[in-house]
């Protein structure tokens, strides 16, 4: 199945227009309208995401005083 998302808005009078779709003509095909999730609601859920990321110690010992082996 051939997959094509288009982003539009609701005109005044409650309608879409979609031009320029890359399907033959007389071809069917199945058309799923939902809301657009916001942008803010989105980024509630991974807060971190696209955050720097910085190492204070990248090859220092993880929880060395931990092991027992080492006592």
């Amino acid at each position: 199945m051939q997959t094509y998302r288009v982003e539009t808005k609701v005109s005044r009078s409650r309608t879409l227009t979609i031009k320029g779709l890359p399907f033959q003509v007389g071809e069917k095909v199945e058309v799923i309208v939902r809301r657009r999730e916001r942008e803010r609601e989105r980024r509630g859920c991974y807060p971190l995401r696209g955050k720097p990321i910085r190492y204070l110690d990248p090859f220092g010992s993880v929880a060395e005083n931990d092991w027992e082996a080492l006592q």
